[in-house]
């Protein structure tokens, strides 16, 4: 069963593949913030308006000090795909194996029309330079959501 994180806990260590043949670990961002956000699947309506609302920040994320990475169990091909089409312009690592899924609390039991499935809980992290989690959002409803990380961001 995955662990639950919160504020002040150690973020878990990663390194995984992304869209570009690169990789995302947090050892590489080591001294900067990083917001990470788990989304569900690529190319699907919710995640796709996700994804566009941190791209239109970008820059303004990059100005506060924070690292963007998006991380879903999707392929680094479909990634790669899903990145061309909407224009993202950050990365997004894939955990096929869901062993970060798994370390971050985000593989979760979920319910749709009375069947229980695995899958991504709609969540971000804000890590602080210091390495340790600065803050939580679960549960994400995707409309104003970029801006809250961002201000959160600029404050930490």
């Amino acid at each position: 069963m995955s662990t639950i994180l919160d504020a002040g806990a150690a973020a878990p260590d990663f390194d995984l593949p992304t869209d570009g043949g690169a990789n995302a670990s947090l050892g590489a961002h080591k001294g900067k913030k990083i917001v990470l956000y788990f989304y569900p699947k690529d190319d699907t309506s919710g995640c796709t308006a996700e994804a566009i609302a941190f791209n239109g920040l970008r820059e303004k994320f990059k100005a506060a000090g924070a690292v963007l990475i998006g991380v879903s169990p999707d392929s680094a091909a479909s990634h790669a795909k899903f990145k061309k089409k909407h224009d993202l312009k950050f990365p997004l690592a894939s955990d096929e194996a869901k062993t970060m899924l798994e370390a971050y609390g985000v593989w979760q039991e979920k319910s749709m029309y009375g069947r229980k499935y695995m899958g991504v809980e709609r969540t971000t992290f804000l890590i602080g330079a210091d390495g340790k989690i600065a803050r939580v959002w679960r549960k994400v409803k995707v409309p104003g959501h970029a801006e809250e990380v961002l201000a959160a961001a600029k404050a930490i």
